[in-house]
């Protein structure tokens, strides 16, 4: 408590340590965001050109309340997206999905078929192809090649990839400021690295 001349009243100045939470609880951001973000950093720093790619999506009906505010009140999507996140970081191609989970399981029912083809088709191309997976519970976010992801997709008993396996073949990614995850250290150290 303070006094302060001429009042009558104490204020109180006790300050408390904020309370450490989760992952993406802490910042109120998802893992999208994070990424979002992340590539944005990369991009003005002229390090990678990674983008979200847009969900394709039919638009059927707009309203137009007013001349200068139409809303669209019924779409659908047209094809089944691919994977959310593709560019090019020192010449290579790069084509990766994210995903959160709050369980410690990566369950198959999270990605599906054709995304899981897609970057297969990545991989025989050439790509750099991987899956980055968050433990919200955790507070960790990994990096794990789409080859583990796809072959356990097909040959796995389970319908899902524990999160001990996604640690000893998967790679941490480092949380920060700028840029908050940063997963082209990964990159780097597993895939560029190889090159050389």
């Amino acid at each position: 408590m303070v006094n302060y001349p001429n009042m009558k009243k104490n204020i109180n100045t006790t300050f408390h340590k904020p309370e450490q939470k989760h992952y993406t609880a802490h910042r109120g951001m998802s893992l999208e965001e994070d990424i979002s973000l992340s590539n944005e950093y990369y991009l003005s720093a002229s390090l990678a050109v990674i983008y979200k790619k847009p969900t394709p999506v039919q638009i059927v009906k707009v309203d137009y309340p007013k001349r200068e505010a139409a809303k669209i009140v019924e779409a659908y999507y047209k094809t089944p997206s691919t994977t959310d996140y593709n560019g090019i970081y020192k010449g290579r191609y790069i084509d990766f999905e994210a995903k959160e989970t709050k369980v410690k399981t990566f369950p198959f029912a999270n990605i599906s078929k054709h995304q899981i083809d897609h970057l297969q088709r990545i991989i025989d191309h050439g790509g750099i192809a991987f899956v980055i997976i968050a433990f919200t519970s955790l507070n960790e976010v990994y990096l794990i090649d789409a080859s583990y992801i796809i072959y356990d997709y097909y040959h796995a008993s389970r319908k899902s990839m524990t999160y001990e396996k996604i640690k000893s073949l998967g790679h941490i990614i480092p949380q920060g400021y700028q840029p908050r995850l940063d997963y082209l250290k990964v990159i780097d150290e597993v895939y560029i690295k190889e090159d050389k």
